[in-house]
This record gives structure tokens, C-alpha cells and sequence, in this order.
């Protein structure tokens, strides 16, 4: 199955997306969020495969998969080729920060450019949707856990990152991560370490690899995140980026204004971001 979060107008929903049509759950479960649907029995909507279409693709908007995720774990250094370029050691356990919601847009939503910087970079990387709430959970089970993937471009501002050895200031700025384009449950992605990410600029690829690269794999991420704290159904742990971005280039490569950032995962889709410039405040446009 594949589920998104959309809205139209001032109706916000989620629905169960079936070729370019959406089937509006909303209107058939007392759930408000998917994260809430997710929580109570995600298998429900299979019930309605094949029903009639409520919206189609193009007239709706589509938000971050999961709009409101109580928690945002994010994987740094998680691949060899990653480590490499940024000149680092390997760590012998995950490196993680946090994101938060409100620095998330979806599908075809702009990337904001924030005013401060100009090193804003693109990060393409596997996301894993968690679907039952656990804690302390061993690797073997850890797929258990899961409702599903989706893809995810961790936008870094480079300069902001690099203020302290804490991550943070530079990955959650306003609207410059991007999460979608749906949550495709795993029934149809059994394993994820077969499959294929890629990242594209303006249609150049800049990044491509297997995700059975991943250092600490996803049920290894799962195992450790969980040993933290309770994860709940609807909490999204993004699993790392690969070699290969802008900041590392040489000349450097950071996204601006007009540019199209595409990442494509196999057996998920394509999350499309165009890129646009904050505005100072009171700015018309």
C-alpha cells in the first residue's frame, strides 16, 4: 500500500493513494492524522483498496508524510563513501541528531534557501516510518516494528552545522527538509537493504547507492534508537545520506534558487523539491 498526507484548501487529511488518485481515509476512520491511523491498525485501509477516488494527485497538496511525528531521529556518517569525503572516523555506534516537524514540507513543496546562508546542501536518504510503539527492541524483531519507507532529503545548512560539533543548528531550519512523496508499507518492501537511492540536481546525479551500504543497518538504527527511549507508531528515523554532496564537490555545489532537487528511492517513488529563497520579513511574494 502506498499512504500520503494531504490537504486541500483548509481539509487536511490522509488517504490510501492508488494510481494518481487518493482514496480520502479520513472520511471512513475517526483517525485525524496518519500517524494516528498508523497508531490504531494500519492493515484497515486495505479494506478500501480499489474504491472509488476522492481526490486525484494534482488537485490536492501533498504534506510530509508524517506531519507530526513525535520524534525525528537523524543518521549522520552512515555510509563509507559519506565518511570519506567529509574527512571523518567511523563510529561504533550511530551518530544521531534531531529534526524537527516544523523544518519538514512535502512533494513538490519549495526548499527554502534560508537568508543566512548560502551553503544550503541537499541530503538524499531512506526514511523508515515506525508503526508499533516498542522499547529496547533486539535486531531480529526489528522489522516488526515497521509500517513502512519513504524518502527523505535531509537539507543541511553547512556553515550553521559546522558552528559548534553538535549538528543541529544546521539541519532543522524552516521548511529545508523534505519528506515524501508517500509511506509505502512493507508488504511491498520486505528488505529494505535492496534497494537503490539517487539523488539528482537539476536531472544531474549526484548521488546513487545501494542501501545495503548502510553501516548500521535499519534494524540495527531501530535496536539503538529504541534503547533511548519508547518509539511510537508515526516516529521517523532517517537513515543516513551517501556520498556525494554539494558541500564535498569540488568547486563546492549548494542548491539555490530555481534549482530542482530530486531524490528517487526503487520501490518508492521520486520526492521532487524545487528550491526558493527566503525573503526578508515584509518582503512582498
Amino acid at each position: 500500500m502506498r499512504l500520503c498526507s494531504f490537504s486541500v484548501d483548509n481539509y487536511v487529511s490522509y488517504g490510501l493513494v492508488e494510481g494518481t488518485g487518493i482514496i480520502d481515509l479520513r472520511r471512513h476512520f475517526a483517525d485525524s492524522t496518519l500517524r494516528d491511523f498508523i497508531s490504531s491498525g494500519i492493515g484497515r485501509a486495505q479494506a478500501l483498496a480499489g474504491s472509488k477516488a476522492n481526490f486525484s494527485l494534482s488537485q490536492v497538496v501533498l504534506d510530509p508524510v508524517i506531519p507530526n511525528p513525535d520524534k525525528i531521529f537523524c543518521v549522520g556518517l552512515n555510509y563509507h563513501d559519506h565518511i570519506a569525503e567529509t574527512g571523518r572516523d567511523e563510529t561504533s555506534n550511530p551518530v544521531l541528531f534531531s529534526r524537527f516537524s516544523g523544518s519538514q514540507v512535502g512533494h513538490e513543496q519549495p526548499l527554502v534557501k534560508p537568508l543566512e546562508s548560502d551553503q544550503f546542501d541537499y541530503e538524499g536518504e531512506l526514511a523508515v516510518v515506525i508503526g508499533k510503539e516498542c522499547r529496547r527492541v533486539p535486531e531480529s524483531q526489528a522489522l516488526e516494528m515497521v509500517a513502512g519507507y519513504s524518502c527523505y532529503n535531509d537539507g543541511s545548512v553547512r556553515d550553521w552545522q559546522l558552528h559548534t560539533h553538535q549538528f543541529l543548528p544546521g539541519k532543522t531550519f524552516a521548511h529545508t527538509g523534505s519528506f515524501g512523496p508517500c509511506l509505502v508499507t512493507t508488504d511491498e518492501i520486505p528488505d529494505p537493504a535492496q534497494l537503490v537511492l539517487e539523488t539528482r540536481l537539476n536531472g544531474k546525479v549526484m548521488q546513487r547507492a545501494s542501501t545495503a551500504l548502510l553501516i548500521a543497518s535499519v534494524q540495527r538504527l531501530i535496536t539503538y534508537c529504541s534503547t533511548i527511549l519508547r518509539l511510537l507508531p508515526g516516529d521517523v528515523i532517517v537513515t543516513g545520506t551517501p556520498g556525494g554532496v554539494g558541500g564535498k564537490r569540488n568547486p563546492p555545489v549548494f542548491l539555490k534558487e530555481g534549482d530542482i532537487c530530486e531524490i528517487e528511492i526503487s520501490g518508492i517513488g521520486v520526492l521532487r523539491n524545487p528550491v526558493v529563497s527566503e525573503k526578508p520579513v515584509g518582503t512582498a511574494g
